[in-house]
Order: C-alpha cells, then sequence, then structure tokens
C-alpha cells in the first residue's frame, strides 16, 4: 500500500505541473551605479537592466522610478527629479535583456535613495514585482551665504554710496560761474 500511495502522489504532482498555468518567466534587475555623488542642481543618470534568463518570452513589463529620502523630515517631490518615471516596456526574448536610463536632477541636498520596480502589465499575472537594490544618492549642498565674500559688500556697498552722496553735496556747494549775455 505504500508504494500505491507513492505513485498516487506522483501521478498527482506530475498532473499538477502539466495543468498548472505557466508562471510568468524568471526575470533579474540590476543597476548602475549604485552609489550617485553629486551637486545640488546636476543632472545624472541611471541605467537599469533587466534580463530574461528563462528559455520562455518574459511578458511586457511596466518599469517605475521613485525617489526618497533616508533621512526623517526631508521632503521629497519624485517628479521634481524626474518627469519621466514610468516605462511601459516590450516582451524580453529568452536570453535577452532591456536597459534603461533614468535621467534625473538633484533638486534637494542631503541624502536619497532611488527605487526602480518592474511588474507584469498583466494583472493578473500572480509574479511579486521585480526591484533592483536601490541606488544612494548624496547630493552636496549648497551654502548659500559666502563668508568670505559678505565683508566687501557690507563694508564697501555702503561706503561707495556715502561718498557718492558727499561727493553730490559737494557739487551743490560750490558756486556756479554765472554766465554774462554776449554783448
Amino acid at each position: 500500500m505504500t508504494a500505491l500511495v507513492r505513485i498516487a502522489v506522483a501521478a498527482v504532482a506530475l498532473i499538477a505541473t502539466v495543468v498548472a498555468p505557466a508562471t510568468a518567466a524568471p526575470v533579474a534587475m540590476s543597476v548602475a551605479p549604485q552609489i550617485v555623488s553629486t551637486d545640488l542642481g546636476r543632472e545624472f543618470t541611471v541605467r537599469s537592466t533587466i534580463r530574461n534568463d528563462d528559455p520562455s518570452r518574459a511578458a511586457a513589463l511596466i518599469a517605475h522610478l521613485t525617489v526618497f529620502s533616508v533621512r526623517d523630515g526631508t521632503y521629497v517631490d519624485p517628479e521634481d527629479w524626474s518627469s519621466d518615471r514610468t516605462r511601459y516596456l516590450k516582451p524580453i526574448p529568452p536570453g535577452g535583456a532591456t536597459t534603461i536610463l533614468w535621467r534625473m536632477k538633484a533638486v534637494n541636498g542631503g541624502t536619497f535613495a532611488a527605487s526602480i520596480l518592474a511588474v507584469p502589465a498583466d494583472t493578473t499575472a500572480a509574479q511579486a514585482p521585480l526591484t533592483a537594490p536601490p541606488v544612494r544618492i548624496e547630493i552636496a549642498e549648497r551654502k548659500t551665504l559666502n563668508a568670505g565674500g559678505i565683508l566687501f559688500l557690507s563694508i564697501g556697498l555702503p561706503g561707495a554710496l556715502g561718498l557718492v552722496a558727499a561727493g553730490l553735496r559737494l557739487r551743490r556747494r560750490q558756486p556756479h560761474p554765472r554766465r554774462t549775455a554776449p554783448s
């Protein structure tokens, strides 16, 4: 009876694999660079590659980029960083890959992360979202006050205005030569 149970279990497992719906082809995603260091206001690019390592075609995917701060209290609007954050991808052939360039602009100073997510366009597919490790983005904060240049402005500008005002006063006090009418 034990051998009969084993055969029945094996037969059920074989039938389940033949009858079960096909699952989405396994895909893998990578990003480069892993760390971006830039200055405020600069543009930079992050590249994501989605690879199909399965012998069957990978379903059409939707890739989406989001940006968030790793520090509490820093407001981030991802649309300010990139206006083109959602991409609709064509199916990836077996053994093929597709690369997406995400153009971004550093709009806040501090430390941030960019995360890319890919999901099947067919929302009925029971496939977990595909993600890559987040890209760390370090943006040098711009100083708004240059202490070395403020001394000249704070002393030089009032001094120059004072000299102009004194010159105008002296000019008014000097007697003007009278003009005589020609005879």
